[in-house]
């Protein structure tokens, strides 16, 4: 299944999940419910984009909190990875590890994509702003890891 098969939209609520964070702990969507929840889909741990994304995340996290937001990440990396990337850059935030591509199949984002001539199956970058009701409020697409963070948040201060 690609994000072409499966397309999520505004109002629509936000597909379950259940993964082991960076710590091996597995999450659920539901131990989130009630409150604003940023799910951010990244293609890979310690790569350019993906780093500057987790990092301006990192710098503006008391914001964050301030708005009662909790943030998710998910990547297919493995747990291992993921804590080592959380460590490596002190990121005060959640990441999922999705190794058998069941969620990023379930929110659309696994799909073709090419890097210097070559096709590939891979993560989108994109983003879900998930209400406190379990309804998506915002899809981010095509996202630019530099100004995502502030983007969400400024989204969030203005749904409060």
């Amino acid at each position: 299944m690609t994000q072409e098969d499966k397309k999520l939209s505004v109002g629509d609520v936000a597909p379950e999940f259940s993964l082991p964070d960076q710590n091996g702990n597995v999450r659920t969507l539901k131990e989130f419910s009630g409150k604003w929840l940023l799910i951010y889909f990244y293609p890979k741990d310690n790569t350019p984009g993906c780093t500057t994304e987790a990092c301006e995340i990192r710098d503006i996290w008391t914001e964050f909190e301030k708005t009662g937001a909790a943030v998710v990440g998910i990547s297919t990396d493995s747990v291992d990875s993921h804590k080592k990337f959380g460590e490596k850059h002190s990121l005060p935030f959640t990441l999922l590890s999705d190794s058998d591509k069941k969620v990023v199949e379930e929110y659309g984002v696994w799909a073709m994509k090419s890097f210097m001539g070559k096709s590939f199956f891979g993560t989108r970058r994109t983003s879900f702003l998930i209400n406190p009701d379990g309804k998506i409020a915002k899809i981010y697409e095509n996202v630019l890891p530099a100004i995502h963070a502030e983007e969400v948040l400024r989204d969030i201060k203005a749904l409060l």
